[in-house]
């Protein structure tokens, strides 16, 4: 049961009405056998996997309170927890790959090993940094352990965040699954209209552009110049309207009960550097890396070492950098690995680590152009930052489609063989894309550049809760004579799945 289907929706529709009828207190109950109902229909192989995880981390986080703080045996149970868990998650995700790998210098000498066919239980990423981060937040003392195992199981297994996240944290949710509700119409209406727009931005946009995206993306010696870039947009579109789209859905159906989940983009493709742009993007999972694998890195005794030993070899300032460099670099590893079982997204998290890292160097020679140029505060070259830091993002996202050495290639392609006259040529046509389907495409796009600069200065529900009530039956109405009309339905699409489902 996934969250663009019938199914979904049907199930979603009956529990809201279940959940205002009963009394407050068994409201978090109803969502916690929600939660199993909903993760069982993937499979129970997935599900005990889930039990694994919910049972081993509730019990040692409990088990912590035998010790004080930095005593060895809490951090014996740490590391356990981490280990048990991300053990099964490396296990299960990664077993094929490392095979792959070591069958790839066996083969020539007639070796190989065979694959496995293990079960990947749906949102296994997400649940695991989920629960390992609660886990770590109990080692570190920032909340005390849930002794109750039913909230705590809801924590981990509330049913709209387990697809593609968010991957929240337990003092955010603690004060919300659990005290109850009453009915709301306000509420119920923001959250309709907030899955109704991720609807509109899966099934109209990104499910409409994946087969111009997939065609080129897959025949990298088929498509090279000018159709590099028009792969690389639409690669772009359709995996920023899927992920926020499907987030959309997430947080709007989580509203539905009265709970607010993380937000997981902040207007990245308004950032003027990739820092900021990381900041912006998937920022649960940034602002996990960031909390529980950069900073420990960045501050551990390792990197101090090291850090003392390259300030004695090369220099204080290279010292001073060794902490700094380990820590994006793990961190940027773990990031692409995360995303997927792949060279591809190793290498795309190690170019985007190389490039924060480029942009890191040359902060101060900024800061100084900047001060010796006042014509930079203007908004035209805003502007500009703007357009550059959205095209270093799209041409770093090719390391996670075209193989590593074809990106190179196809990157001087760009440049060199760029031929504005092949979009007349009839071949863009012949790529999935009709003329009407263009259309649509062009004008939705737009839409949704329309409501992100609205957005900047306003929410968009708040913006539309402001105009009279006949605009916002007007435009929620024609939305949903969008989705109904224009969304992509067609045989051959699997419109329930979600690009970041996988992870």
């Amino acid at each position: 049961m996934l969250l663009v289907s019938y199914q979904f929706l049907l199930f979603l529709a009956v529990l809201v009405i279940l959940y205002y009828i009963l009394p407050q207190r068994f409201q978090w109950g109803l969502l916690f056998a929600a939660g199993l109902l909903f993760y069982a229909c993937a499979g129970a192989g997935g599900l005990a996997c889930l039990s694994v995880t919910v049972l081993s981390t509730w019990g040692l986080a409990l088990s912590m309170q035998k010790y004080e703080k930095g005593q060895k045996g809490k951090k014996r149970l740490l590391v356990l927890g981490i280990l048990l868990n991300v053990g099964i998650l490396a296990v299960l995700k990664y077993t094929n790959f490392f095979l792959e790998n070591v069958n790839a210098l066996l083969e020539p000498r007639g070796y190989a090993y065979p694959y496995v066919n293990w079960l990947l239980p749906l949102g296994i990423s997400y649940y695991t940094f989920q629960s390992v981060g609660y886990l770590i937040d109990v080692y570190r003392a920032k909340i005390g352990p849930e002794r109750n195992l039913g909230h705590y199981a809801l924590f981990v297994t509330f049913f709209p965040q387990m697809v593609q996240g968010p991957i929240s944290r337990y003092d955010e949710l603690r004060d919300q699954l659990f005290k109850g509700y009453e009915f709301d119409g306000a509420k119920i209406r923001s959250g309709l209209t907030r899955m109704l727009w991720g609807y509109f931005k899966k099934l109209v946009v990104a499910d409409r552009i994946a087969p111009l995206a997939i065609t080129i993306a897959q025949a990298p010696d088929g498509f090279g110049g000018l159709y590099v870039w028009v792969g690389m947009f639409a690669y772009t579109i359709w995996m920023y309207s899927d992920f926020t789209g499907g987030i959309d859905i997430v947080l709007g159906a989580a509203e539905l009960f009265g709970i607010r989940l993380p937000e997981n983009f902040d207007h990245p493709f308004f950032s003027k550097n990739l820092a900021e742009f990381w900041r912006r993007w998937h920022m649960s999972l940034m602002r996990w890396l960031r909390e529980y694998i950069f900073f420990p890195i960045s501050m551990s005794r390792a990197a101090g070492s090291l850090s003392k030993k390259a300030r004695k070899r090369f220099g204080k300032n290279a010292g001073r950098r060794v902490p700094l460099y380990m820590a994006s670099i793990i961190t940027w590893f773990v990031t692409g690995i995360w995303h997927g079982a792949s060279w591809n997204f190793i290498a795309w998290g190690m170019a985007n680590c190389v490039a924060l890292l480029i942009s890191q160097e040359l902060s101060s020679w900024s800061k100084g152009f900047r001060k010796a140029h006042p014509w930079t505060s203007a908004k035209a070259y805003g502007a500009f930052e703007v357009v550059r830091t959205f095209l270093i993002f799209c041409m770093l996202e090719m390391f996670e489609y075209y193989p590593f050495a074809a990106v190179f290639r196809l990157f001087g392609s760009m440049f060199i063989d760029f031929r504005p006259w092949q979009l007349t040529d009839g071949t863009l046509f012949g790529l999935g894309l009709t003329v009407p389907d263009m259309v649509i495409l062009l004008l939705s796009v737009a839409l949704m550049v329309w409501t992100g600069f609205v957005s900047l200065k306003t929410p968009m529900r708040q913006w539309l809760s402001a105009r009279p009530a006949w605009m916002k039956f007007a435009m929620i109405y024609g939305l949903f004579l969008c989705v109904l009309v224009f969304g992509v339905y067609g045989q051959g699409y699997d419109a329930s799945q979600f690009i970041y489902n996988q992870f």
